[in-house]
């Protein structure tokens, strides 16, 4: 495999054998000998390690600023989130709650934040539990009410949305309504999921960007392509109604791809399939390239992950390695 002596390397490593004390160590060298390869999707990992008790800190979906005369917080900025799903809950716009940017917070659980080096020192442990938060229009008690929230343990998925909304209100601002934008983070699950929250939305707009910057990879690329692809063939029109493609829910308009050196694996792939199928114009820089495929990892007697890549694409005649979108 890739021209390389493996007798030769199983030599140079298997004496650094005695000197692996940790299951770390061991997924360091596998890494590094299967990192003989060259090549991109040789992942090592898992196995049998003690476990390290990790106490989730409570995070309000919200950024915020210290007030210097009354060491009270200010709330800054508070992340929208999509409430309907607990992956991307932001608790300060749970129903009930009624803050809003400006608001204060002067107590956690009855405890002054005043008191505290830090906010954060108030909701270490108490992630997915209710606590009591106590808020004003204003840094003072005057008036102050007391409400109960349910922090999260991660507000990435919350920034991530935020971004993504900005894009969209972005596009729509710079063209008057009339290009629809969506983001797709990667190629599985969540990512088809994103495709088709934000797809059908905006299918009557008049062209579409697809972004996939940063995309991870996966293996639903084809799917996507196959509805993007989606031929008109006749027009539905009914007494009364509005006419209507067929087949249904088919996109008319042009159509072109963001990508960068982030869009990885079968994010490259996806805007090889983009180009090749002449849905659209490619924006941005060059892919990862990396496009080669693995299946499940070779069982190791503790629990490890040991993959290897497997197969890779190649152009319709069989000639061109694909390794880049």
């Amino acid at each position: 495999m890739n021209a390389v002596d493996w007798k030769a390397m199983r030599d140079k490593y298997a004496a650094l054998v005695p000197f692996v004390n940790h299951r770390n160590d061991l997924t360091y060298l596998l890494g590094e000998l299967i990192g003989e390869l060259n090549s991109g999707h040789t992942y090592v990992g898992g196995g049998e390690r003690p476990g390290t008790p990790r106490i989730k800190l409570g995070l309000l979906g919200a950024e915020f600023s210290r007030d210097s005369a009354t060491r009270t917080y200010r709330i800054e900025r508070i992340l929208p989130g999509e409430n309907w799903n607990k992956h991307t809950r932001s608790p300060l716009t749970d129903v009930g709650v009624n803050v809003k940017a400006g608001d204060y917070i002067l107590a956690i659980n009855n405890t002054p934040v005043s008191s505290l080096p830090n906010l954060y020192d108030a909701l270490i442990g108490t992630a997915g539990k209710q606590v009591i938060l106590r808020v004003n229009s204003k840094p003072t008690d005057a008036g102050a009410r007391d409400v109960t929230v349910v922090p999260i343990d991660d507000e990435a998925p919350l920034y991530y949305l935020d971004w993504v909304q900005k894009n969209i209100d972005y596009v729509t601002k710079k063209t008057g309504g009339e290009i629809g934008y969506l983001h797709i983070p990667d190629m599985g699950r969540p990512g088809l999921d994103e495709f088709t929250k934000l797809y059908f939305p905006q299918i009557r707009k008049h062209a579409l960007i697809v972004d996939v910057r940063g995309n991870g990879g996966g293996f639903v690329s084809p799917l996507v392509i196959e509805r993007l692809r989606r031929a008109l063939v006749m027009v539905g029109i009914a007494r009364n109604g509005m006419p209507q493609t067929d087949p249904s829910q088919t996109f008319t308009g042009p159509m072109a791809t963001l990508i960068n050196e982030f869009s990885a694996s079968d994010g490259d792939i996806f805007p090889y399939r983009f180009k090749t199928l002449g849905l659209g114009k490619l924006i941005g820089k060059r892919t990862w390239g990396g496009v080669i495929g693995i299946r499940e990892s070779l069982p190791l007697m503790d629990g490890g992950q040991f993959f290897k890549p497997e197969f890779a694409v190649y152009s319709k005649d069989g000639k061109q390695w694909i390794i880049e979108g």
